[in-house]
């Protein structure tokens, strides 16, 4: 708003005062000003030949739309198969974050220990500045201080790369390498698994994660929480029992006084306090199941003693560490991160793989992390895209007066999709946050060359001149401000693209999606809106006068409702395609019959 104010006020009044000089054009040139003089001869003469190209493409309709078709298409088969999506745009800030997780029974000594192999492994790179770690009970993370990019000859991805081989070889510990910590340092790829028992999860989970460490891209695979750890698992055989008179609260309270111990009596120490006694089982015999299984168990109202292992099944086996719960059923979540393929390609052939898992009833998946955050973003931003398309419509049909003549311009707007793909994979980029928001700004951007060309011409047939004459004169005129405005536009967006400074790499997507689509929009707008306008209008004009004779055929509503539906059938293409199928019906049918058998003489 402040540029258009800026446009109708100051900028007029800065070009009265600062005009050239009278007589400025019957000067002498210096050598600049006789180079300028050649280019716009030169430019002019180009402008001339635009005009031809007009002609040219006005009478060759079928060749642009598929030009344009193919222009569409191909966009979205690159992007299909070579391209890369990702929730936010990966930054080199400097830091590599390497998470540590310990084993659930670990000390706070041993994953200091392992924290330190690690940091230490981290210090021989020639990047490393600084190490620092945070230590806990269950391992810790360690912040990789590897300078300014411009201080180094490797990328941070390259630098992560090389620490999670160097990691690989230490054991007794995960470890996680991550080199964007746009996200807090945490995994990209994450699926959340939920049901009715942690362990029947657990098992899920780790037939999961053993195919998906075979998924290409995918690295540090491994579960959001702590990993399972060792339990003693002890399954009942009731009927046994309660034949021998023993009942489940029998056995439970054995076991609660063998692990949790009972109470015995007090002691007075010597300062005078006086202390609860309580006993229990060694820590020792409390991890052997042998020992377990002679634990012996009382009959009810008896003096009888059984062992547990003559009622009771005693095993070790992993449960998990922690039980979290969502939505009133638990979850384990598995996480991983990514290697040489964008995180959309892993997350998709992730979720592939989970849904190929025979889930029983009660069970079930979802998204969880950057990738669920990512499909709610893209979902909301592809709404907000097409409600300003929706919105640019309405504002043109306001403009030319005209419910078909936006429709040009409409159709254009795709046709700057195939330059984002191509510029988003010549950088190397993803279609992530801000390449979006650099399409949604392209749409506008794209706009403004077709509404310049259909503007010009429009004025130029209510002056009296035909359709396709002020076309190629509306293409002469418009030719200079449209590149004019579009070479400035890529000016100012360049800087940002090629990434100069420390955090430029987060908005480097969305200028190389606007430079790129700006580009090739530009070059075909200049072909195709001349065709799509010139054959929207002939098909108005078609419709028109089948309306009129319709209405003298029937009555007014009926003829508007069958012209009506034509023409969405028209705009939807269906009508094309049941036109194509009845000509491949027709040849068909011509090639069974054969051709007519000659009358023979007599």
């Amino acid at each position: 708003m402040v540029s258009l104010f800026i446009s109708f006020t100051l900028d007029p009044m800065l070009s009265a005062y600062w005009g050239d000089p009278p007589n400025h054009h019957d000067l002498p040139k210096n050598a600049l000003g006789r180079a300028l003089v050649s280019f716009n001869d030169w430019f002019d003469h180009q402008t001339e030949r635009y005009g031809h190209v007009i002609a040219w493409a006005l009478h060759h309709r079928k060749w642009m739309a598929a030009f344009a078709l193919a222009s569409l298409v191909g966009a979205l088969a690159l992007h299909w198969k070579f391209g890369g999506s990702s929730f936010l745009p990966v930054t080199d800030n400097g830091m590599v974050a390497v998470e540590v997780r310990t084993p659930a029974s670990s000390s706070l000594e041993y994953s200091k220990l392992k924290l330190e192999a690690a940091a230490k492994l981290a210090r021989e790179m020639p990047e490393t500045v600084a190490t620092n770690s945070n230590v806990n009970v269950n391992g810790g993370r360690i912040y990789v201080d590897i300078g300014k990019a411009k201080n180094r000859k490797r990328s941070a991805n390259e630098v992560a790369n090389e620490l999670r081989e160097k990691l690989s070889r230490l054991v007794g510990a995960e470890y996680a390498v991550s080199d964007n910590l746009n996200g807090g340092g945490r995994k990209p790829v994450q699926i959340r698994f939920t049901g009715v028992d942690s362990r029947k999860l657990l098992d899920i989970t780790n037939e999961f994660m053993a195919k998906l460490r075979n998924v290409k891209g995918a690295v540090d695979v491994g579960l959001s929480e702590q990993d399972p750890q060792d339990e003693l698992q002890i399954e009942l055989n009731r009927g046994l029992a309660n034949s021998l008179g023993i009942s489940v609260n029998d056995a439970a309270q054995a076991l609660r006084v063998a692990f949790a111990g009972v109470e015995v009596g007090d002691w007075v120490d010597p300062s005078g306090e006086t202390r609860d006694v309580a006993v229990r089982l060694h820590p020792n015999d409390r991890v052997d199941a042998g020992n377990i299984e002679r634990l012996p168990i009382a009959v009810s109202g008896s003096n009888t003693m059984v062992p547990l292992e003559q009622i009771a099944t005693v095993t070790m086996g992993k449960g998990p560490s922690k039980i979290s719960h969502a939505d009133g059923k638990r979850t384990i979540a598995v996480a991983a991160n990514v290697q040489g393929r964008s995180p959309g390609e892993v997350t998709a052939d992730a979720l592939k793989l989970a849904k190929s898992i025979n889930f029983p009833p009660g069970y079930s998946l979802e998204l969880e992390g950057d990738s669920r955050e990512q499909n709610e973003v893209f979902s909301e931003m592809g709404i907000a895209l097409l409600s300003g398309i929706g919105l640019m419509y309405l504002v043109l049909v306001m403009q030319f007066g005209s419910f078909t003549a936006p429709l040009p311009v409409m159709m254009s707007l795709p046709l700057s999709l195939i330059g984002v793909v191509l510029a988003l994979l010549m950088s190397n980029s993803t279609l992530n946050l801000m390449s979006f928001i650099g399409v949604i700004m392209l749409m506008g951007l794209v706009a403004k060359n077709a509404i310049l060309l259909l503007d010009a011409a429009r004025q130029l047939e209510r002056e009296g001149m035909g359709r396709e004459d002020a076309l190629m004169a509306a293409g002469r005129k418009r030719l200079r401000p449209i590149l004019m405005t579009t070479l400035a536009l890529i000016a100012g967006m360049l800087p940002v693209a090629i990434g100069l400074g420390e955090g430029s790499e987060f908005y480097r997507p969305m200028a190389v999606a606007i430079i790129g689509g700006t580009i090739t929009s530009t070059l075909l707008t200049l072909l195709v809106i001349p065709t799509f306008y010139d054959s929207i209008e002939i098909a108005r004009d078609r419709m028109v006068a089948k309306f009129r004779r319709r209405m003298d055929r029937w009555n007014g509503l009926f003829a508007f409702v069958m012209t009506f539906v034509e023409a969405l059938l028209a705009l939807t293409l269906l009508r094309f395609v049941f036109r194509m199928l009845l000509k491949v019906f027709d040849l068909l049918t011509r090639r069974r019959s054969g051709p007519a058998a000659p009358q023979g003489a007599d």
